[in-house]
């Protein structure tokens, strides 16, 4: 097997800390002197004693044994990734999803598999991750996929479309729904695997320096808005530009933009939004269930042991699930600090909604219609599901919400 120094398998050999152990294999050895009571020892170094006391005495694991007492310890290689970001250090639920998964992933192999994030523009600028995990020059990256729906516009089903699937939702179809499977064939085009990496629930319309009272309103306005809601705005008059995190406060502030679209209360109160767009909109109809993805470089990938697979994929789940947690209890208290402070909610006109609704649906069937094969492929099985989930939601959730959110607190 050929390897990197980063802890990966190259002519017969397996980089650890630096230096080269020779592979051991199987060999003649006299028998194993009898275990000592397991109360005498760490339970993993006893059972490290007892695996290599049925393999007769000799590790086989990816880097050589280590020795206690006559028997040996299997040990697994050291292993150091880099993660970019497209998302500011500032914007900590985002950008602490790959901390949460670096965390997870160093105490599940005792530290012998690390990951040094880099926040946007440490590394790469934050609309250039995906390049970067494809050519190898980091090993994984923590971006939303409909960044990059130029190189293949499916893409964007694996973050969310317009009027899509809540977070729920969006979880069922990736895991349990069959996403997994399309989102990975997409993926494997550039080298790469995909693996959730937090959903922030629904967003908010945006932050506007005026009122947008109806859609003649919109005509002309220059929003920082990405993907499918991108195109659909513009396709309804709205000079449409895609702006990296840190680039948005700056633009808005001076006048380069009228209006943007971040996530919601907890991380726009963060960048300050507020400060020079007073008026805020809801909902955010192009993002109803946005999620993150951890980018995986596919050759990197199928160099780690199968242990360290296990533990990326568990690490990922982790990060995922509280990311999502960190959202829903942290924005209520955040709009409540913004709406005091003088921000002006407003609701997206019906008009607004109506043609957004439609011209969403022309985009996406446009989309199919011209790639039946691989697009056209995607949205059939995400539609079927969506109207699945979409009935079961309105008998359940939907009929629950309209009257308990209305209703007084018990």
């Amino acid at each position: 097997m050929e390897g990197t120094p980063d802890g990966r398998w190259e002519a017969g050999t397996m980089v650890t800390d630096g230096a080269a152990e020779p592979d051991v294999g199987q060999a003649a050895s006299p028998p194993p002197e009898p275990l000592p009571p397991p109360d005498s020892l760490p339970r993993r170094a006893f059972l490290g004693m007892a695996a290599g006391a049925l393999m007769g005495g000799v590790g086989t694991a990816c880097s050589g044994p280590e020795a206690v007492g006559s028997a040996a310890v299997i040990t697994q290689p050291n292993v150091q990734w880099r993660l970019a970001s497209s998302y500011p250090r500032t914007i900590d639920a985002l950008f602490g999803s790959s901390e949460i998964l670096a965390e997870k992933l160093s105490a599940i192999t005792d530290g012998r598999f690390q990951l040094r994030n880099y926040s946007a523009g440490e590394l790469v600028p934050a609309l250039e991750v995906f390049d970067a995990v494809q050519g190898g020059s980091v090993q994984v990256g923590h971006t939303p996929a409909y960044y990059y729906t130029g190189r293949n516009p499916a893409l964007a089903f694996d973050t969310t479309v317009p009027f899509g699937l809540t977070a729920r939702q969006q979880n069922a179809w990736i895991l349990d729904g069959g996403g997994m499977e399309l989102m990975r064939s997409l993926y494997s085009d550039f080298g790469l695997m995909n693996f959730l990496g937090g959903n922030t629930g629904v967003q908010m319309g945006g932050w506007f320096r005026r009122e947008i009272p109806s859609l003649a309103e919109l005509q002309g306005i220059r929003m920082r808005i990405p993907g499918m809601g991108g195109e659909v705005m513009s396709q309804m008059g709205v000079n449409v530009q895609v702006l990296g995190g840190s680039e948005i406060y700056p633009a808005l502030e001076r006048g380069a933009i009228d209006a943007t679209e971040w996530v919601g209360p907890y991380d726009d109160e963060k960048l300050g939004f507020h400060r020079v767009a007073p008026f805020y909109y809801y909902p955010g109809w192009w993002e109803p269930g946005p999620a993150s993805t951890f980018m995986v470089n596919r050759a990197a990938w199928d160099a780690l042991p199968s242990s360290y697979q296990q533990a990326f994929e568990v690490a990922a789940a982790a990060a995922a699930q509280r990311t999502q947690t960190i959202y829903d209890a942290r924005n209520p208290e955040a709009l409540a600090r913004l709406v005091a402070g003088g921000t002006q909610l407003r609701r997206f006109s019906e008009d607004i909604m109506t043609a957004a609704l439609q011209t969403s649906r022309e985009v996406i069937e446009a989309a199919a219609a011209a790639d039946p094969g691989n697009y056209g492929r995607v949205y059939t099985a995400w539609k079927k599901f969506r109207e699945d989930s979409f009935r079961w939601f309105a008998t359940s959730e939907q009929e629950y919400e309209r009257f308990a959110f209305q209703s007084p607190v018990l």
